[in-house]
């Protein structure tokens, strides 16, 4: 890949990608040279992100960039249509960098092979912010030493996909380790099953939607008079994640297929 990082942005006026674009559009290795967004289609990139040398306008649909060429493409748009989003930029010949949340097992399934099948890379990140990264890293190292774990899902009231991406990746990459233990099973409970929360990749999980929250993340280990909880809260502003976007837009390159997790392609992770 050139040095000058080619970078097509999907959803590039919102809360997380419109952040996103601002900064690609002032990294010194990197141009952002399309985005997507409904609302502000025909608009110049240049005007949404403040950076004057910025070229082209944004479209809108993925369909729409047509012969622009771009390395990387990252998907901040919605659920409903972020699948359709990476495949096209896939078969464009580009690598992926995906934030948008809700995105099943199966689809990441079907991305992996359309993945390697470009000879393409696929970095799935739940949330870029470094803070994160590390819980999903002590989360990790916690399961290997204690059985009982359950996580907690924090957003606000809006938020309509449950759970969130940061959520979905936690529980994948619990369920690596192994499935949570369970003194009482799920389908043994006595009254209303769904006051147990949802069964993802073997861990329990447990959706908050209410005003005060933007985002936050909280697994809760147990064991013998002893609990463990680690957690993530998020303040109102996009800013944090915008260096660990731009960290995966430079080394998504480095992989082939669906690889989960930032921390994957930093050092001393």
């Amino acid at each position: 890949m050139d040095k000058n990082i080619r970078v097509a942005v999907g959803g590039v006026t919102g809360w997380a990608g419109g952040e996103l674009a601002r900064g690609v559009a002032h990294a010194a290795d990197m141009t952002l040279v399309a985005g997507l967004s409904r609302g502000a289609a025909g608009q110049t990139l240049a005007s949404l992100t403040g950076h004057k040398d910025t070229p082209g306008v944004a479209a809108a649909s993925i369909e729409e960039l047509g012969q622009t060429p771009y390395d990387v493409y990252v998907e901040y748009t919605k659920p409903v249509i972020a699948k359709h989003n990476i495949l096209q930029a896939l078969a464009h010949g580009a690598h992926v960098v995906v934030g948008t949340s809700g995105l099943s097992e199966d689809d990441y399934a079907e991305i992996d092979a359309a993945a390697r099948k470009a000879d393409r890379g696929v970095l799935a990140c739940g949330n870029f912010a470094i803070t994160v990264v590390l819980l999903q890293k002590f989360a990790e190292m916690a399961a290997r030493h204690l059985d009982h774990w359950e996580i907690i899902d924090y957003a606000k009231a809006g938020k309509v996909d449950v759970p969130s991406g940061t959520v979905r990746e936690l529980a994948f990459r619990l369920g690596q380790v192994k499935q949570a233990a369970q003194a009482v099973p799920v389908d043994q409970v006595s009254g209303p099953k769904e006051t147990r929360g949802a069964t993802m990749s073997g861990t329990q999980v447990h959706a908050v939607r209410l005003p005060g929250y933007q985002l936050g993340v909280e697994v809760i280990f147990g064991a013998d008079g002893q609990r463990l909880h680690i957690k993530h809260e998020a303040g109102d502003g996009s800013k944090p994640y915008v260096s660990g976007a731009l960290l995966a837009i430079r080394k998504v390159q480095t992989v082939r297929g669906v690889v989960r997790g930032l921390d994957k392609v930093m050092e001393g992770l």
